[in-house]
């Protein structure tokens, strides 16, 4: 079981929150105007790697509140957790 610590509650095991998907995707700037095709890219295609990935994550039998986790898709070790509107830890300087 993975153990996420969350921003603002500290340490807590995986059941306590939900997983959100893939991080940092650009809501449409006028989705109005998107065709469908790109409606539908931006709603189900996801990046998929081997390796590290930013994630979304809420934390559903607590603060309820959501972050952001840097997770290796192969071991699940959690190499990071920032809060919204923070950098992801690559861009940070």
């Amino acid at each position: 079981m993975l153990q996420i610590d969350c921003p603002w509650c500290g340490m807590r095991e995986e059941m306590e929150f939900s997983y959100g998907g893939q991080a940092h995707v650009a809501y449409p700037k006028d989705p109005h105007a998107v065709s469908d095709e790109d409606w539908a890219q931006y709603l189900f295609m996801r990046d998929n790697p081997k390796g590290l990935f930013l994630e979304r994550w809420v934390h559903s039998q607590g603060c309820r509140r959501w972050f952001n986790v840097e997770r290796h898709t192969v071991t699940h070790e959690i190499t990071a957790v920032y809060k919204p509107g923070e950098p992801p830890p690559a861009a940070k300087p």
